[in-house]
């Protein structure tokens, strides 16, 4: 990341806040840098205020979830074709933002953004028309959101063609609209999570997880600190209960940082073997298990190279994927992903299914494989295919009632198939896929 705009001889203390997002926002969508990587590595957010770390987080990730809408109704407030440097462009989408989406009052979110151009000098010779973008905005850029197609303005075309594909034109517009939302904060309990409810001011899904109102930060919530709960979105915790009576068995959980479900297995009385490549996200699952007090054998290792002294019941993969079901949640991946990044993890799912079927599930034994995905060709095709590939796996299909009650969880073929449109009411929650199979060869 470039030398931040908030040094002493370049921006007043007054606009931190703005030039760290704007310099998170070209972090994001100029350098191609995950949203959550940017804001770990930005030394200068931590010298901000709590109110204003939260509104650089909510104005980039505004941008990000709105970005068609905003590049739209900037497009139509300049009088004439002309090719902005994208740095000044970076900057009218953060004025856009503010005027549009957060209700931030004209003369602040016009008067910071056109000081912000003129401390940089790539983007000083645009402080003028910034300017009279932004004051456009001001006045017409309600009556302009009113004429968008908001749900596929803000989908990017290649997202927008598959899930009409996949899913129809009105679930796609369905996917869409959920999100523009936030996504709330799920998380598991060790133990009853009904006893929970209260101490956490939650409130209990329909799957077994408790939702949280979000008004206190995580660490300072009753039973944090003892270890008796974790943060794990609710579609996320479903995949586990499709394996079944794991207690006293030996379960391989591929790709598991950061240890959400390793969690959860652990819980509920497996042998865990944890299996991930990643030393950083190894070390936050190592730490997780220390909190909540609970034990797994943890392995760092490339899960296409790892082989067991013996094949083991059941196999938990929860393989990497473009991760389109979490946009609620990461709205920079509609942003960064491309279907070339689609079709890379697509071969890597396959290598990593084929792995799990020749060397790690013994006869008899149970694959779950899920992805954070609602691409099919990660998710539905993927197991036709695999089921192709090894005529000893036949598909287990799942039951509603596994997953508390809730048939729209359920595809026609039986596989666990969650969509961010789903439980409108409570919500929403993350798009999931989850197959299960035996091995019956």
């Amino acid at each position: 990341m470039k030398k931040p705009l908030s040094a002493p001889r370049s921006v007043p203390p007054a606009l931190a806040s703005r030039a760290f997002a704007f310099e998170l926002l070209q972090a994001v969508v100029r350098q191609n840098q995950a949203f959550d990587e940017a804001l770990e590595k930005h030394a200068g957010l931590a010298k901000l205020e709590k109110r204003d770390r939260a509104f650089v987080h909510v104005l980039v990730a505004t941008v990000l979830r709105r970005l068609g809408q905003i590049d739209e109704a900037i497009k139509a407030c300049l009088d004439k074709p002309q090719e902005l440097k994208a740095a000044a462009h970076d900057l009218l989408r953060l004025g856009a933002a503010q005027l549009l989406f957060l209700a931030t009052p004209p003369h602040a979110a016009v008067d910071t953004l056109v000081e912000l151009a003129a401390a940089d000098n790539a983007t000083a010779p645009y402080k003028g028309l910034i300017n009279a973008v932004l004051r456009r905005l001001g006045r017409e850029g309600q009556e302009l959101l009113k004429h968008q197609d908001d749900a596929k303005l803000n989908t990017p075309g290649w997202l927008w063609l598959n899930w009409r594909q996949a899913y129809g034109v009105a679930k796609a517009r369905a996917i869409a609209n959920a999100n523009l939302g936030e996504a709330l904060t799920d998380v598991s309990v060790k133990g009853d999570a009904t006893a929970w409810a209260a101490p956490l001011s939650a409130r209990l899904l329909p799957t077994g997880s408790l939702r949280l109102d979000g008004a206190t930060p995580i660490t300072a919530l009753p039973g944090f600190a003892e270890g008796a709960w974790w943060v794990q979105d609710a579609a996320a915790a479903l995949p586990v209960k499709l394996l079944g009576d794991v207690r006293g068995h030996k379960v391989i959980d591929l790709c598991a940082a950061p240890g959400g479900k390793t969690a959860q297995l652990a819980a509920l009385g497996a042998e865990v073997i944890a299996v991930d490549r990643s030393e950083k996200r190894l070390l936050r699952l190592k730490e997780n298990l220390a909190r909540l007090q609970l034990s797994a054998e943890v392995v760092c290792r490339d899960a296409l190279s790892y082989a067991p002294p013996a094949k083991v019941p059941f196999v938990l993969l929860d393989a990497p994927c473009t991760a389109t079901g979490t946009i609620r949640r990461h709205p920079d991946v509609q942003r960064l992903k491309t279907p070339e990044d689609m079709a890379r993890m697509v071969e890597l799912q396959r290598k990593l299914l084929d792995h799990v079927a020749t060397a790690l599930l013994a006869p008899g034994g149970t694959l779950v494989y899920a992805v954070c995905s609602l691409q099919p060709e990660e998710a539905e095709l993927q197991i036709e295919s695999l089921l192709q590939r090894h005529p000893a796996l036949c598909r287990v299909p799942i039951q509603p009632t596994e997953v508390g009650g809730e048939e729209a969880f359920v595809s026609p073929a039986g596989d666990l198939r969650c969509l961010p449109s789903l439980w409108p009411d409570l919500g929403g929650i993350d798009g999931f896929f989850a197959a299960r199979l035996k091995s019956v060869g």
